[in-house]
């Protein structure tokens, strides 16, 4: 049976994730965290594949699952004005219905990351859509659509959009950005009416190919106390705020100009990394500027960082792009080894995700690691490789696993 959950009881809940419907990007709470079963260790072309469905053209979002029906943003080849949201079913592949719009003008990015970049999120009832400067979409679970706003500031950016937008409660939460009307946006879910909007220092560009700007996730995150904060990377600074207002709770210097991952939480413990080479950091939630207080440290230069780490107790895990591994000690900082992820290079925009107890990350090549969450060295249980090309990362859901490519998606399962 599959569970449709509330993503506002979820992203209150405390910091041990829930199986069931894969509502957004990164999972249930956001954080690439699960406790899913039966997930399938191993898969090849034919291995464990309970379907594949071939796909017009690449895209870099990630599927989402709600019930028996799985969503994908994806801008079709065939119109390169289109942008769409595709509904397939979860049994079969079968497409079931699409939602699709035209951008009337023209619209930047870079070649590495298609149109339509953003992953839908759903509360179970509802999907919503970032279609970039073509706007948000509401839509119900059978393709009509609830309301739009095709009125939002174009935010172009050479670079194209990243981030994708996340629930809480009845509002509906939207890093937009990068580019020189960069923002962070609350609607809200039921009619798209705006509950507040704010321009944070340093997060706009001062034009269009400016090396500044975050293409960062934001994650609600229930802090042990019992507070509930939203979570910004966004250049130069970690913001925590009031998620219902925007208004701010704490906050964290040491990013730099760019920005692509989401933070990382680990009971009252957060982590920044940047992008770029950027820097890396980790705060205590507190109130006010945190930064001399609780800023538990601060790695000043690191590899290109585009996928998300992942925690898990008291150890953070991370696949730079260049395919270097590491574990790192979450209150220290302390990096206890780097591993290399070697075969068809390694190379990876994708998220680590923890589930059924293991680690898994898939490579630009459309090869997944299976790892061991292990602080002393690097355990590599499977290589799953289906040799096509990918900047997405995995989706699960009720023991499936679920693969976007540059020409297909794919649904693994473990075939009794």
């Amino acid at each position: 049976m599959f569970r449709v959950l509330s993503l506002a009881i979820i992203l209150l809940a405390p910091m041990s994730a829930l199986a069931g419907d894969w509502l957004a990007w990164r999972g249930p709470l956001g954080t690439g965290t699960s406790d899913e079963k039966n997930v399938p260790l191993t898969w090849s072309k034919e291995e464990n594949v309970k379907w594949r469905v071939a796909l017009d053209g690449p895209g870099n979002s990630t599927p989402i699952v709600v019930g028996n029906k799985v969503f994908l943003a994806h801008p079709p080849k065939a119109n390169p004005k289109a942008r769409s949201l595709i509904c397939f079913d979860r049994e079969t592949g079968k497409e079931l219905w699409k939602h699709e719009v035209e951008n009337a003008e023209p619209e930047k990015t870079h070649g590495t990351n298609p149109y339509a970049s953003s992953s839908p999120v759903s509360d179970g009832k509802s999907i919503y859509v970032f279609y970039g400067p073509v706007g948000l979409y509401a839509l119900d679970l059978d393709g009509k659509e609830l309301w739009k706003r095709d009125d939002l500031d174009r935010t172009d950016h050479e670079w194209g959009i990243g981030s994708s937008p996340v629930l809480y409660d009845d509002l509906l939460i939207l890093n937009v950005g990068p580019g020189t009307k960069a923002h962070v946006l609350a609607l809200n879910k039921n009619d798209g009416k705006e509950v507040w909007r704010r321009d944070f220092p340093g997060m706009k560009s001062k034009d269009e190919k400016e090396y500044r700007g975050s293409r960062s996730t934001p994650v609600v995150h229930a802090e042990p106390g019992g507070r509930t904060t939203l979570l910004l990377s966004l250049p130069e600074t970690l913001w925590a705020v009031d998620p219902k207002t925007g208004e701010d709770m704490w906050q964290c210097h040491g990013l730099k100009e760019l920005v692509y991952t989401s933070p990382l939480c680990g009971g009252d413990i957060v982590v920044a990394m940047g992008g770029y080479g950027g820097p890396a950091l980790a705060a205590r939630a507190g109130e006010g500027d945190v930064t001399e207080k609780n800023r538990l440290w601060h790695r000043l230069s690191n590899p290109q960082r585009i996928g998300s780490g992942v925690i898990v107790g008291e150890h953070i895990y991370m696949v730079n792009e260049n395919g270097a591994m590491w574990c790192l000690e979450l209150e220290s900082g302390k990096q206890l080894w780097e591993g290399r992820l070697e075969k068809s290079g390694g190379q990876t925009w994708g998220s680590l995700s923890y589930v059924d107890g293991r680690l898994y990350i898939l490579t630009l090549s459309g090869l997944t690691y299976v790892m061991e969450p292990s602080p002393t060295k690097l355990t590599i249980l499977a290589e799953n490789d289906i040799g096509e090309r990918t900047r997405s990362s995995l989706a699960f859901s009720d023991g499936q696993v679920f693969v976007r490519t540059h020409q297909a998606l794919w649904c693994i399962e473990e075939k009794k």
